[in-house]
């Protein structure tokens, strides 16, 4: 029987949180598979070796730095899920800071904190098999890879823009219709266009699609009004230290 290990580096807990939304899905495969390591449900944890390790959250001490490599070394699939681990995530603001300086400022005895100076993805550690994008993800996509892997097929996951998803829901485009700021254009597809579903720009949390021409839309935005300061904060949201250009 094949095991699933779930995986906790620094993030919230939401895509994990996806996981367990998608309860009535998964019941069907409760006895196709086993759940060795899952601290969100249990604190039961088993040995490796596993066939599929699922990992929420990006790198950002030592610690993990040095775990992603154990857990690599365990695992014959390696997903990751995620803003924070596809791309470091909200955290990886620290990228363009001093981190030091945050530590001072935020914590009463900062010589005790031990953390890395930057929020990195795991691919930047070990070779990634598949990601999820999102924040949080999207459990069809996440249904979609657990089932794909159990029958050893490769996982059918979209390689477009949001604004696929719109026309493919008979979405009006908020951007030409509203003027209102909208990354869906340069976007990983994945959420369905929820946002633009009812009536706001998309903000980018599944992150840069394949090749986005961000210096293309930037023109467009600053048409509906965005500043310059405006345009550097929406890119470093969700998906703060990804390229998109």
């Amino acid at each position: 029987m094949p095991t699933i290990a779930v995986w906790k580096f620094t993030s919230c807990d939401g895509c994990q949180l996806t996981l367990l939304d998608c309860e009535d899905e998964l019941l069907p495969l409760a006895d196709q598979v086993h759940i060795a390591h899952f601290l969100e449900v249990t604190g039961a944890s088993e040995p490796g070796p596993y066939d599929i390790s699922i990992v929420e959250g990006s790198v950002t001490t030592p610690e993990e730095a040095e775990r992603i490599r154990w857990i690599r070394e365990q695992s014959a699939m390696l997903v990751v899920v995620g803003a924070c681990a596809t791309s470091g995530g909200v955290q990886a603001l620290r990228n363009f800071a001093d981190v030091d300086e945050f530590r001072s400022i935020v914590y009463a005895s900062p010589e005790h904190i031990s953390a890395l100076d930057t929020s990195t993805p795991i691919s930047a550690h070990v070779a990634v098999d598949h990601e999820l994008r999102g924040c949080p993800i999207d459990r069809g996509q996440l249904l979609e890879v657990i089932t794909a892997l159990l029958a050893g097929r490769a996982p059918d996951l979209p390689d477009t823009s949001v604004c696929t998803d719109c026309k493919r829901r008979g979405l009006t485009c908020v951007m030409v219709s509203r003027g209102t700021p909208c990354l869906g254009p340069v976007t990983h597809a994945g959420c369905g266009a929820l946002c633009p579903a009812v009536d706001r720009g998309c903000y980018g949390c599944f992150g840069p699609m394949t090749r986005p021409n961000a210096p293309a839309l930037v023109p467009l935005l600053k048409r509906t009004g965005m500043s310059d300061d405006e345009l550097e904060l929406v890119f470093r949201t969700f998906n703060a230290n990804a390229e998109w250009t």
